[in-house]
């Protein structure tokens, strides 16, 4: 898979990157993570700019894309804990989530993955499966498999997330925000094992 050309968006810094082989571009708008990003994965083309529209110009470009649009808006947890326990104001969703899964599903001839969380209210788009604590839309099959979760809720210091102890000298404020938007590297490598690779090599 060395060769794959393959397109992250709202990469963060990476998180579900970190076992990937190949030419890998990021788009990140945050110019703070984007050079956290860039530190992490010298090798890698990052692009500080928006994912959407770097999508529509460049999506044809790629043998895989992986997404990962903005989450806080659809979570269970701001609904249920914010607006409906501490009286949070209710906001908009974001839909660009189902509008690259529409996109990419129409115009793109590779595979992808969009990542996101489970929402407050039922899905729109049905994933196509759901790993640890992440719904995913793809256009290929994806074998259902068990993560550890006794990490998920342990992302709240540098020192809880190996690796990444970077974010420590950077000048990102809400340092555990951005920890927590990482996608299990685990889940990174399965998912594009899934799309890649005969299943009699992954035995």
């Amino acid at each position: 898979m060395t060769n794959l050309r393959i397109l992250n968006l709202y990469s963060g810094i990476g998180g579900n990157r970190k076992y990937w082989d190949g030419q890998v571009t990021a788009v990140e708008k945050d110019k703070n993570i984007a050079a956290i990003y860039q530190q992490l994965y010298p090798d890698d083309t990052v692009v500080v700019g928006d994912a959407l529209d770097y999508m529509e110009r460049h999506y044809a470009e790629f043998d895989f894309i992986w997404a990962s649009p903005p989450c806080q808006s659809h979570g269970q947890y701001r609904h249920n804990v914010g607006v409906l326990g501490k009286g949070f104001s209710p906001i908009v969703p974001d839909m660009s989530l189902y509008a690259i899964v529409l996109f990419l599903k129409t115009y793109f001839a590779g595979k992808y993955a969009v990542e996101n969380v489970a929402p407050y209210y039922a899905y729109l788009i049905p994933p196509t499966i759901i790993l640890q604590r992440h719904p995913i839309w793809a256009n290929f099959a994806i074998t259902p498999r068990v993560f550890r979760t006794d990490n998920i809720r342990s992302k709240n210091k540098i020192s809880d997330f190996d690796g990444y102890e970077v974010l420590s000298n950077s000048g990102i404020k809400n340092k555990r925000q951005v920890l927590r938007n990482c996608v299990d590297p685990d889940i990174g490598k399965y998912v594009i094992q899934e799309a890649f690779m005969a299943k009699e090599e992954k035995k």
